[in-house]
């Protein structure tokens, strides 16, 4: 058996944050409304950052701190619901920013805010047979540009950004994960191409639901898989980053000590896809992951999806 194990990570944020303040001069919203149902409080929106520039430099703050370059990496994938293009994707356009090898597997997925753990599933497989030994995972998101800003149930929620993580194989190592999908297009749905323009429109109380019930059922597998009796013997655990009331919920509903489960969304919002690597991102930063512990990571999102990894840094 093997695993992927994480080399680097990196991030990168449009420089324009927005607050909740400032949002409540285009919609009907307070600060206190938001925090309270949300745990947000500001956000970051890209203006002249595109999707392909915030994961170019998330990857290549990724690479460098990984010690490899663009002739290691045999695969690039990044998960993406907001390209900049249906076609040429992400993935291609950023073979041609990093200068990675005509040969390297390059393709965006689409899962919604599970993308990365779809990402890192996939480019750990493709890896046995890739023609290089290094991964690139992105999840990069321009979510600003996908939202109707007369919907305050909406609007408030989401930011755009971009995480990376270098990853290769560890054929000593072992992991565990869970994936499901669970189609469901009144949930959460970004209208396709045709006359009506697209915007995310979602069943938050649905979605409340979902989200609770998935999360707390993929961590007690992860858990059993792993042979751990609580979930309190992890070191880490970091959800998809939606909404503090989903992880406090799961927390407290899992009767976890305090501080197990990461959060940041108060700064930047639910940014789907990117948001458990620059999660991972701003952990590895500060000093708080070490080698040998067990990281315990879940997303849910559109599709509906979601998916989970225990792993060990």
């Amino acid at each position: 058996m093997s695993a992927p194990h994480i080399l680097a990570t990196g991030r990168c944020m449009p420089v324009r944050v927005v607050t909740n303040d400032e949002l409540s001069h285009q919609v009907d919203t307070t600060d206190e409304w938001v925090y309270s149902r949300t745990g947000i409080h500001s956000r970051h929106f890209c203006t002249d950052e595109t999707g392909v520039s915030l994961a170019a430099a998330a990857a290549r703050q990724a690479m460098e701190r990984a010690g490899v370059c663009a002739a290691d990496i045999g695969v690039c994938l990044v998960g993406t619901f907001t390209p900049d293009f249906a076609s040429p994707s992400t993935a291609c356009l950023l073979q041609r920013e990093l200068g990675l090898e005509e040969d390297t597997l390059c393709f965006d997925l689409n899962a919604a805010c599970a993308g990365f753990l779809y990402g890192l599933k996939t480019a750990h497989a493709l890896l046995a047979d890739a023609p290089r030994p290094c991964a690139l995972v992105v999840g990069s998101e321009v979510i600003s540009r996908m939202m109707d800003m007369t919907d305050r149930n909406t609007c408030v929620l989401f930011g755009d950004g971009a995480g990376a993580a270098v990853i290769r194989r560890d054929e000593d190592a072992e992991w565990h994960t869970v994936f499901g999908s669970r189609g469901d297009p009144s949930s959460i749905r970004v209208q396709g191409p045709g006359p009506i323009p697209s915007a995310i429109h979602m069943d938050g109380k649905s979605v409340f639901r979902f989200a609770v019930e998935v999360v707390e059922q993929s961590i007690r597998q992860l858990l059993e898989a792993e042979g751990l009796a609580s979930v309190n013997d992890l070191d880490l655990v970091v959800c998809h980053q939606a909404n503090a009331r989903i992880i406090d919920y799961v927390a407290k509903r899992l009767n976890t000590r305090e501080g197990l489960f990461f959060k940041n969304m108060d700064r930047l919002g639910n940014t789907s896809a990117a948001s458990i690597p620059i999660a991972l991102d701003e952990l590895a930063e500060a000093g708080w992951l070490r080698p040998g512990m067990r990281i315990l990571t879940v997303g849910f999102g559109g599709g509906l999806t979601w998916a989970g990894a225990l792993l060990r840094w």
